[in-house]
Formats: structure tokens, C-alpha cells, sequence
């Protein structure tokens, strides 16, 4: 979208505005500059009127111009511009002018005849073509003064602007539609249209035309008509902004109406009234249709003289031949022109389109009075009386809003008064309810993309700026989504990795068991029976993961594997029907596959490394001898603790189970799922200071649980005790009943290097405490 400050002026007072303050602005409310072009005639070129004008004597093609600049005398200008003549008033540059090529004017001679200036192009000026000879000068840009600088004119005088325009904004393709946005922005009215007078005694468009229209029609015509007495010229003043547009219409009337559409957002449509009339005295009828596309046809006659906002045929397209022409004013609902003229690739359309389908100026009478204003300048065009016009019938969209909900979208405070002023300036018009503090806003029907509140606010922000609302910390609040589910899954996935990085795969089985294989592993049956079960040994829910575990590795060993270490996760089923999640482990056979690197003489696996196995994957545990597996050998089975709690059984398979599934040394381990701790992870400040290890040689009788050791060292509670372990134990003759237990123990302070004596102190301490178990030194 073009526009230029001048032709802004004419809609909104922006004089006293700079054309770098209009571009920030129209930035700042969403109207992005795309360019900006000034123009500034150069000093020493002035109005000048060609007094003579006559073939140069020893040139076909150059004039001889007396040309009065206001001087005592005229000066004689050599000319090759084809258009010139005498009585034209002219762009003339003097001598010393330096033009913005860079030429400079001199004093020369043109084929033997001295010339004293330059008569000047729009080109030549640094303006926009216009013609291809010299450009005359009218009064349309100001009163013409011989003399008088050209740079004095405001009109000559221009800066440029492009708009990009985002596409819901068809509003803004129009001077007015820019200056209605502006006059919002900087806060000053637009001007007041000065109501024209319609002449005398013109015949009355009645004569010549009537019109009728299809119900239901989205949109609205407006007709009128004019006659062309004589040849039409178009002012100085719109050929200069009809170039900034680049309108590339040759009929004058068509270039006025190329104009009063850039200016108000109207679309025109042109017709030769001869060319559908049947005789120069004849009345036509026009008939708006709805087509079959939704678009709406205009027809006379039958002949279709095009659809409205899309295409004309040429049925009725205007030439140099045309006397009486018929104006058309229309507006059609966007969404109307965009599903009619892109719904099909074969429909024809035209510039308009681009518009209309965006959205054009509804108020038809504004182009109207525009237009009409620009032909009563023109002596050679006679306007008819009146008009015919189709006016939909269509409310307008109100949006119910609370001005305290708006100011919380906005983020601010904006006090009423103000969304009202805003809001009345772009066009809306507004109804306040005060009792209920709610604002109803009618959108003008050239906002067709305004539909709720939210819209309102986007209005209201831009015309602020968002630069002066101030900035807010983004507060975003989410539903806390860990639950216990959550928290299950991702425990259950841990451990699951956990496994497999040491060595175990991961088995699925059926919850399906035998009933006869879990009875021979001393399980009971669930009471739950299956009505119909898969088979005999799927016939049973199982209570336990064990059984399908020494299933699997069965097969693997007997497929030559010598490793053998799997897992599972899944629910059993105890003997009432009660469902829980098991974790199940087995390590069966040697403690790694045969290869190069180990020698390819791997030893067994045994209690203890498998034991290590379930640390590194579950967290730290305690053992605890039991004897209460049935299926696990009596001397190699204990209880799983973890944080004081019994979370499963862990042990060697019964000799004679190994025996009869001919399976290798194998030891299993069950874990209840939902006993088991996952506290979170406390950092904690390590001793910068060096640990110190003793270790102790303890007599103890062969009997006595190590537990009673652990709990009565436990009890001490001495802080630099970082920990202790049994190391060794030793038994020979000379000890009889007895065994030597070495037990080392680190001690480390957070805060200090720990002396001996502290050292031996408590070692002491530890001792006499063992002394009361009757438990002494070797």
C-alpha cells in the first residue's frame, strides 16, 4: 500500500508531524514500512510560461520557446519535448540549476540558436514519469506564480511511504483507511468532508437506468452516471499519485477511478452505457444475480457485464468512444469474493480481487463523493442527478466485554474513557452499561476480521504501543502430573536399565503358570480359577516369576549357553486372588560367556556375586539368613532388607530342582515391587580430609551371628566411624570352637585430620564394648 504524506494531509493534519514520526508510528500499531522515497525539487527551477513557442530552424524536431519567468524580459529556452506549445505553464530550470542527475544548467547554443534554461520532465525533476515531454504545470498543485520556486509546492515536494500490509487488514488498503489508524495513534480527528451541492438541473440518472436485485445479497451497489462532453484531462496533482501507484490505466475516467479507490477503499466499475443500451434514448435495467460460486453477477439484458469485486467482461468496458458512462460502487463480503473467486482456478478475475477479497470499503458513498468531487473540476464531464443504489441489510457484530477482564489481557491498567476514545476512532461505535461495568462495541463492517474480545485487545494494544505497557514476568502455572503411576514407571524403568547395563535380559512371560510345576516349587494355587484356560501348563494365574524363569533358562542352557542371567517385571497372583508387582532375577551357570579375554575359563557364578549383582542394580541391601523358601537350598537363602524393611528372598535353587531341569548352579532372587524405597538422592559435603583404616582380629564363637556385632557397633554411634566390614575369617585346631573375624574399620572427620590417639581411642572404646558379647581380641 502507497501513500505519501501530502495525500495523507488531505484525510488527517499530519503537517506538523515528520515523515520519520508518521513510519515509527505506523510501525508501532502494526503497519510495517516497507520504504520510504522522498522527493525535493532543486533550487533555481520556477514557474515559467511559454509566451511563444516555434520550429527551430535547422532542426526537424526542437522548439524555439519565449518563456516569461517573471523577469524584466523572457528568456529563450531551445526545447525537444513534442508536447510543448505556447500557453503552458512549465517547469523551468535556470541557468546555475543543478538537477538531481547532477547536470547543471549553462548558458548554450542549440544548433546555432542560444538558449537560456531548461523546460523539464517529471523525470528530469527526480519525480515519477508521467509523460514523455515536459511536464505542464496546473493549478492543482497550488496558485502557479511566474517565478516562483518549484520547491515552494508541497505537492512536488512528496515522501513516499510502502505499507506491508498483513491480509486481514483490507481496511488499510486506502489513504483513509491509514489515516483512520493514525488519527487513533496520535490522537487527532480526522478532517470533516465538505458536502458538495449538486448543480442545477441535470437529468436524473432515473432516465436512464433502474436496478433490481436477488434477495439475500452480502453486499451492496451504488450507481451512478456522467457525460463526456468534450476530451478529458486529469490534473497535475492525481497524475503525480497515480504514477507513486503505479496505475497503469489510459482512459481518464478510468484513472479517476484508479484514484478515488486508492483514496477511499471503493471499489468503481466503469460501463459504456451506448454499448448496452439499445438506443441513446433508452432506459437499461441491471440485475444483480447470485451465481452459482455465491459471487454476485451483474447483468443487463442477459449479457453478463462481469461479478462484483472479481472480474468485468468486455461487453461494456469503456474506450474513447464513450459519451455516457455508468459508474458502479459495490462492496461484497470478503469471504463471499474469496471462496467464489479462489474455490475455482478457471474463474476469471482482475486486480480487484486482490481488494475485495481482503476487504474493501463498505461506505460506497464516500468513493461516490470522492470521485464526483474529482469530476466537478472538469468542465468537460456533466454529472446526471441522483443515484440507484442496493443497500444489504446486515447488523452489525457487537462484542460484549468487562473492562477489567480487558486490562488483565493487556497486562496493565487502561482506564475506560481511554478504550472508548480508542475504540470510537477506529470506527466503532460503542454503548456503555455502567451499573454492570460492561462495554458493547458494534464493528464496523470494514472489520470483518474483529469476532471477540480477544480481538478488541489486540486493537486497543497496538494503538497503545506496546512499548508503554510495561513488562511482566511470565507466570505459567502447570497441574503437578507426578503421581504415584508416574512415579512407579519411572522406578520400574530404572531398575529395568539398571539390569540390563550389568549383564541381565529381560524375559516376558504369560500370567498364566503351571499349576503342577508351582505346587512342585511349594507355591499354592491362586483360588481364582481360569474357566478356560490357553492349556494344561498355562491353567493357573501365577503367584510367583520364579518358575517361568528357571523355564526360559532351561531352554538357554540347553541351546549350549553357560551364562545365563535374566529378569522380569510383572504382576503375580497370591493364593486370595491379592495382585502385586514382583521383580525377578536369575543368574545361572558361570559368572560371564567364555571368551579370549577371561581365558575361556570363567568361573561359576555364586551367592555372593549374584548378590552384588541385585545391589548394583536396586541400591544398597542387607541380608538376612531364612530358611523359608521351600525351593532354595537351606544353606544359601536369606531375606532381602532395605532400609530396615523385607522386600524379598534371595538364595540358590534346591540341588534337587537343578537336578531334575538340568540346569548348572543357579541362584534367583524375588523382589516385591511395591516395598521397595526410592528416596531421593541428598547430596552431601565429602571430607576434604584423609581416611584412616584399622583392622581388628576378632575370637568368636563359630555360632554367633555377625548381625550381633553389626548392631552392637551400631549402638556406639561414633560420628567418625565412616564404615566397617568383615574381611576374613580364620579357623585352625588352636582355636578349637572358635573363628578368627577380622572386621576393617575406616574412620574420617568432616573437619579435622584424625590423630592416632583419637584413632586408638575409639578403637578401645569398640573393644570393650565387644568384650561385654564375650567377644575378645586374637
Amino acid at each position: 500500500m502507497i501513500i505519501s504524506k501530502n495525500w495523507l494531509n488531505e484525510r488527517i493534519d499530519v503537517s506538523n508531524i515528520s515523515v520519520d514520526e508518521i513510519c515509527q508510528k505506523l510501525n508501532s500499531i502494526g503497519l510495517e514500512v516497507d520504504s520510504l522515497t522522498k522527493f525535493n525539487i532543486p533550487k533555481n527551477i520556477v514557474v515559467g510560461y511559454v509566451k511563444s513557442c516555434v520550429n527551430h530552424e535547422n532542426s526537424d524536431h526542437l522548439h524555439v520557446c519565449e518563456v516569461d519567468v517573471g523577469k524584466d524580459e523572457a528568456l529563450q529556452i531551445v526545447c525537444g519535448a513534442p508536447n510543448v506549445a505556447a500557453g503552458q505553464f512549465v517547469a523551468c530550470a535556470l541557468i546555475g540549476a543543478v538537477m538531481p542527475s547532477g547536470l547543471e544548467i549553462k548558458a548554450a547554443k542549440l544548433r546555432g540558436v542560444a538558449s537560456s534554461g531548461m523546460l523539464c520532465s517529471a523525470t528530469e525533476l527526480g519525480l515519477l514519469k508521467l509523460n514523455d515531454g515536459i511536464m505542464v504545470l496546473d493549478e492543482s498543485i497550488g496558485k502557479l506564480v511566474l517565478g516562483k520556486e518549484l520547491s515552494e509546492y508541497e505537492v512536488l515536494n512528496d515522501e513516499l511511504i510502502e505499507v506491508e500490509l498483513t491480509p486481514n487488514r483490507g481496511d488499510c488498503l486506502s489513504i483513509n483507511g491509514i489515516a483512520r489508524d493514525l488519527s487513533a495513534a496520535f490522537d487527532i480527528p480526522l478532517k470533516e468532508r465538505v458536502q458538495r451541492e449538486e448543480e442545477e438541473k441535470l437529468l436524473g440518472i432515473g432516465r436512464i437506468l433502474s436496478v433490481h436485485c436477488d434477495e439475500k445479497i452480502d453486499g451492496s451497489f451504488l450507481f451512478r452516471a456522467i457525460e463526456l462532453k468534450d476530451e478529458v484531462e486529469i490534473c497535475l496533482r492525481t497524475s503525480l499519485r497515480l504514477a507513486s501507484i503505479e496505475c497503469n490505466s489510459s482512459h481518464p475516467i478510468q484513472k479517476a477511478l484508479d484514484y478515488a479507490t486508492h483514496t477511499t477503499g471503493v471499489i468503481f466499475r466503469a460501463y459504456d452505457f451506448e454499448k448496452i443500451a439499445k438506443s441513446k434514448d433508452d432506459k437499461i435495467n441491471i440485475d444483480i444475480k447470485i451465481e452459482k460460486n455465491g459471487s454476485y453477477g451483474i447483468y443487463c439484458d442477459e449479457k453478463c457485464l462481469g461479478q462484483a469485486g472479481i472480474y468485468q467482461t468486455d461487453v461494456a468496458k469503456i474506450d474513447e468512444n464513450s459519451k455516457v458512462i455508468l459508474i458502479e460502487a459495490s462492496y461484497s463480503n470478503p469471504v463471499v469474493v474469496a471462496n467464489a473467486a479462489h474455490g475455482d482456478k478457471s474463474q476469471p478475475k482482475d486486480e480487484a480481487v486482490y481488494r475485495s477479497s481482503r476487504g474493501s470499503e463498505p461506505k460506497l458513498s464516500l468513493g461516490m463523493d470522492v470521485l464526483f468531487d474529482l469530476f466537478s473540476i472538469n468542465k468537460s464531464i456533466t454529472p446526471y442527478a441522483g443515484a440507484s443504489q442496493v443497500l444489504f441489510d446486515k447488523e452489525q457484530n457487537i462484542i460484549s466485554f468487562n473492562c477489567a477482564d480487558l486490562c488483565n489481557m493487556i497486562g496493565t491498567d487502561v482506564a475506560p474513557n481511554e478504550v472508548v476514545k480508542i475504540l470510537k476512532k477506529l470506527g466503532f461505535d460503542i454503548n456503555i452499561n455502567s451499573e454492570q461495568e460492561q462495554i458493547y462495541a458494534k464493528v464496523p463492517f470494514y472489520r470483518h476480521d474483529i469476532l471477540n474480545t480477544h480481538d478488541i485487545c489486540e486493537e486497543i494494544v497496538r494503538i497503545i504501543g506496546i512499548d508503554n505497557i510495561p513488562s511482566k514476568p511470565l507466570k505459567f502455572s502447570e497441574k503437578n502430573r507426578i503421581n504415584d503411576t508416574f512415579s512407579s514407571y519411572q522406578h520400574s524403568k530404572n531398575i529395568r536399565y539398571k539390569a540390563a547395563s550389568v549383564g541381565f535380559f529381560e524375559c516376558v512371560h504369560y500370567i498364566f503358570d503351571s499349576a503342577e510345576e508351582l505346587l512342585s516349587l511349594g507355591f499354592k494355587p491362586c483360588k481364582a480359577e481360569i474357566v478356560n484356560p490357553i492349556n494344561n501348563e498355562l491353567a493357573a494365574l501365577k503367584p510367583t516369576l520364579i518358575n517361568h524363569l528357571l523355564n526360559s533358562c532351561e531352554r538357554n542352557i540347553k541351546n549350549s549357553k553357560k551364562s545365563v542371567k535374566l529378569f522380569e517385571l510383572g504382576d503375580v497372583f497370591s493364593e486370595n486372588g491379592e495382585q502385586s508387582s514382583k521383580f525377578g532375577f536369575l543368574a545361572s551357570g558361570l559368572k560371564s560367556e567364555p571368551t579370549l579375554l577371561n581365558g575361556a575359563k570363567p568361573l561359576d557364578i555364586d551367592f555372593f556375586e549374584f548378590a552384588n549383582l541385585i545391589q548394583n542394580i536396586i541400591g544398597k541391601i542387607e541380608l538376612k539368613k531364612s530358611d523359608k523358601v521351600p525351593f532354595l537350598s537351606e544353606f544359601e537363602q536369606a531375606e532381602i532388607y532395605q532400609n530396615g524393611e523385607c522386600i524379598g528372598y534371595i538364595g540358590r535353587v534346591d540341588l534337587n530342582v537343578e537336578l531334575r531341569r538340568d540346569l548348572p548352579r543357579t541362584y534367583v532372587c524375588e523382589l516385591d515391587f511395591a516395598s521397595m524405597k526410592f528416596e531421593d538422592k541428598i547430596a552431601k559435603v565429602y571430607s576434604k580430609f584423609p581416611s584412616v583404616s584399622r583392622d581388628l582380629s576378632l575370637v568368636v564363637q563359630k555360632d554367633f551371628a555377625y548381625l550381633n556385632i553389626k548392631n552392637c557397633i551400631e549402638e556406639l554411634k561414633i560420628g567418625a566411624l565412616k564404615e566397617f566390614l568383615p574381611v576374613d575369617i580364620y579357623a585352625d585346631e588352636n582355636l578349637g570352637d572358635k573363628v578368627s573375624l577380622t572386621i576393617k574399620f575406616t574412620f574420617q572427620d568432616a573437619n579435622k585430620t584424625l590423630e592416632d590417639e583419637e584413632v586408638s581411642s575409639i578403637i578401645d572404646n569398640i573393644t570393650s564394648t565387644l568384650e561385654k558379647l564375650g567377644i575378645g581380641l586374637r
